[in-house]
This record gives structure tokens, C-alpha cells and sequence, in this order.
């Protein structure tokens, strides 16, 4: 069993379930939060869990052996490397860095240091996904055509009441970094890593200084063609996809925070291969009936490649291709071109994306 350090009890909340999902496997021995009342209140919900304010304490902690952190993006990047220097694993909540160099930086610290680094994609774990996943395994979807995204949120005045949050400084970036992230992270998944991209980015909705709508359009290394459509000023939130492959067209639910839990529509380009595909989701259902979906999905992939099991772990190099996605876009939108990924480190917006206080993206 491992001892698991959650930094940050707001996320982290829905990380301790997760990680109580699997008795035996995680052990939650401490939730440090700076507001100690915050702490103490999560860490009540299981036995033996500490509360604490203080990151040095778990640190300096022998017992800790994953530290996962959920708190402000700007603070990912400092403390992961606190974590690989005090030789600890590390789960790492979106977005992985505040800057591409930064997420590399991590991933070397934790190479160096022989230990772990997880970005968080818990969407990646749902039924839905795992049924694509196994019709891609057995050739069923073809080759990926085109992908419409929408990721149409309601966010207002409360939301950025949050003092960090609609900055360039405490959040590092708007929508595409903060709410598209997770689904761009999908597609990428299923048609493989974005080659190329070109943006349109706005702040439409509220009084922050970071983008709060856009229109993305990218090519994948399938060759696949993805449409983003993003905005913080839908009436409710929803997450939606709809993939066209050469011989399969799926089409997602609309549930914004578990997109791939909800049953996805599988239509056969031909209708004469309807009860094949039938046949074959059937098969696979059997398969996935008893795996864990969302962030209990996600830690216990993690779990089995800490054991050395073969598994579906979403990688650091997945955390650093999800980073280097938003600064591509911000790099696009400003200068109105396509931009080819993956980017050359030696370029400016691989360092600092943020246009700096006060400015719009």
C-alpha cells in the first residue's frame, strides 16, 4: 500500500475519493490545505489522515510516498520538483506546468530522481473511452476523419470571485488552458498528438484578463482534422464530441465534468456492418465491466504501473503535449498563422506564455 500526500482540499476532494476506491492499494495519510479547518474536514473522511498547512511537513515526511497535487496552477512546476527532490512520486492536477520548459523541467526532475510524474486526465477513463479504445485495437473505427469539440461552460462572476483565478499570473491562462484542456487531451488521444494548429481567441464574457472564448481548428498525426469550439458563456455546462473515422462515426454525451461515462452513439459508415460493430461492443463490454472510471479509473492505472503491470497510464509526455497544445494556441492567435508542434524550445512562448498583467490574450 502507498501513503498518498493530497496538497490542496478543493479538487482534492474528489481525488480522496478515488483514491478511497481502492482500500489496500492507497492509503490517504495526509490532506495539507493553508486553510486548516479545510484540511481537517477531508481528512476526516477516512481513517488515520493527518491535516496539516504546511508542504515542508510533508516533504520532509518519510512515510509520504506520492504527493498529489491539486492546487493553483502557478504552483504545480515549484512543488512538483520539491516532491522529485525529496524523492517522492508525483499526481500532478491540469495543467500539468505554467509553461512548456517548466513541464519538461518536471519530467526531467522525476527521470533524475527515479520517481513518477501523472498528469491528471481522469477523462480519459470512462466506458465510452474504453469501448473506442478497444474498437480502434481491433480495427473496427478506420482511419480518423475530421472532429468537431465543444466545450460550452457558464462561468461568471462567482466563479473568478476566486482571487488567483482570470489572471494571467495565479491561473496562467483562460478557457483552453483551464476547461478545454481535458477534452483537446482526448482527441489527442484517439487521433493522436496535434501537428499543427491555428486560433482565434476572445474574452467575451467576463472582466478577466484571459480568454474566455475561441476557435481552434488542427491537424493530428493521423492526419485527422479536430474544430475546438470553446466559451465560458453557455447556458450550463457541457462537453460534446463527435468523431467521423472512415468506417465509424461516435458521438459522445454532453456531461461536462465525465464526458466518456455516459453512453457514446457507435454508428457503422456501413449499415450492413451494424451487427458486427454490435457484436463487438458487446464483447468488449464484458471485457470493461469491472474497471474503475474517472479519478479511481485513472489511480488505479497508476497503481499498476507502479507494480510494473502493464497498463493505461496517461504519461508525462502526455502532460508535456497537452502544455505545449495551449502555448501553440496562444502563439497561433497572436500571430494569426498556423503553428507546427512539436515547438522549438528556443522559442519565447515556450518559456512565458502570458502576455503579462492587465492584458488580453
Amino acid at each position: 500500500m502507498r501513503n498518498v500526500a493530497i496538497l490542496g482540499a478543493g479538487i482534492g476532494a474528489q481525488h480522496m475519493e478515488g483514491y478511497c476506491a481502492h482500500p489496500g492499494v492507497f492509503h490517504v495519510a495526509t490532506v495539507c490545505d493553508r486553510d486548516l479547518a479545510r484540511a481537517e474536514k477531508l481528512a476526516a473522511t477516512t481513517s488515520g489522515c493527518a491535516a496539516v498547512t504546511d508542504i515542508a511537513a510533508v516533504m520532509a515526511d518519510p512515510d509520504i510516498d506520492i504527493v498529489d497535487i491539486c492546487l493553483p496552477p502557478h504552483l504545480h512546476g515549484p512543488v512538483a520538483l520539491q516532491a522529485f527532490a525529496a524523492g517522492k512520486h508525483v499526481i500532478c492536477e491540469k495543467p500539468l506546468a505554467g509553461s512548456v520548459v517548466e513541464a519538461d523541467a518536471m519530467a526531467e526532475a522525476a527521470r533524475a530522481a527515479g520517481c513518477l510524474l501523472a498528469p491528471i486526465f481522469q477523462y480519459r477513463f470512462g466506458r465510452a473511452l474504453y469501448q473506442l479504445a478497444a474498437l480502434q485495437e481491433r480495427g473496427l473505427t478506420g482511419r480518423p476523419l475530421v472532429a468537431t469539440l465543444e466545450t460550452h461552460w457558464d462561468r461568471g462572476a462567482d466563479y473568478y470571485a476566486v482571487p488567483w483565478r482570470g489572471r494571467w499570473q495565479g491561473e496562467r491562462g483562460g478557457a483552453v488552458l483551464g476547461h478545454a484542456i481535458h477534452i483537446h487531451d482526448l482527441v489527442s488521444g484517439i487521433f493522436g498528438p496535434v501537428t499543427e494548429v491555428s486560433a482565434i481567441l476572445d474574452t467575451r464574457v467576463n472582466d478577466i484578463e484571459v480568454e474566455d472564448c475561441a476557435a481552434i481548428s488542427a491537424r493530428t498525426r493521423s492526419g485527422g482534422l479536430v474544430c475546438s469550439s470553446i466559451t465560458l458563456g453557455g447556458a450550463g455546462d457541457m462537453s460534446r464530441l463527435r468523431l467521423v473515422f472512415s468506417d465509424m462515426t461516435v458521438e459522445s454525451g454532453r456531461n461536462p465534468y465525465a464526458p466518456g461515462v455516459e453512453a457514446w452513439r457507435f454508428t457503422a459508415r456501413d449499415p450492413q456492418k451494424k451487427q458486427a460493430l454490435d457484436a463487438a461492443l458487446a464483447e468488449i463490454d464484458a471485457e470493461i465491466a469491472q474497471r474503475s472510471v474517472g479519478y479511481a479509473g485513472q489511480f488505479h492505472a497508476i497503481a499498476r504501473h507502479l507494480d510494473g503491470q502493464k497498463t493505461n497510464m496517461v504519461t508525462a509526455d502526455d502532460g508535456i503535449r497537452s502544455v505545449e497544445l495551449v502555448a501553440a494556441i496562444y502563439l497561433a492567435a497572436r500571430d494569426g498563422d498556423r503553428v507546427a508542434l512539436p515547438l522549438d524550445r528556443a522559442h519565447p512562448i515556450c518559456q512565458d506564455w502570458t502576455p503579462g498583467e492587465g492584458k488580453k490574450p
